[in-house]
């Protein structure tokens, strides 16, 4: 039972990381628009995709991953999909590390959830 608390503090600490940043974006956008690599800018610009459109499509993600981690069902999948993004998000703005940092910390959750999650079931053969 403790194990199920547990897991449901890991669920809803992630998925707050991943709701706060659309749901802010929608009153203060140009607070987050710089947190996207300046690749994905330049290349959502090349193919004639507004800034605030990327955001908010992203942000669409975002929040369907945070339902998904919410709702119990098959965390595995969101936890991988969350460790990508967060990770990606560390690696193309390594830059700005000391902002990102803690991204590091939500990222280990992911993998934490990841890894809890994860059917570990043997062959028969094993048994």
């Amino acid at each position: 039972m403790k194990r199920d608390y547990a897991n449901l503090v890991l669920r809803a600490g992630l998925a707050f990381a991943f709701l706060y940043p659309p749901l802010n974006a929608l009153s203060d956008p140009n607070s987050w628009l710089g947190y996207f690599p300046h690749v994905v800018r330049a290349a959502a610009e090349s193919a004639g995709i507004p800034d605030l459109l990327l955001l908010h499509g992203f942000g669409v993600v975002e929040i369907v991953i945070a339902l998904w981690l919410l709702s119990g069902w098959r965390i595995f999948w969101p936890s991988c999909v969350a460790l990508l993004m967060l990770a990606g998000i560390v690696f193309f703005d390594f830059a700005d590390l000391q902002i990102l940092f803690r991204d590091i910390s939500i990222a280990a959750i992911a993998l934490a959830l990841a890894i809890s999650s994860y059917p570990f079931s043997r062959p028969a053969s094993l048994h």
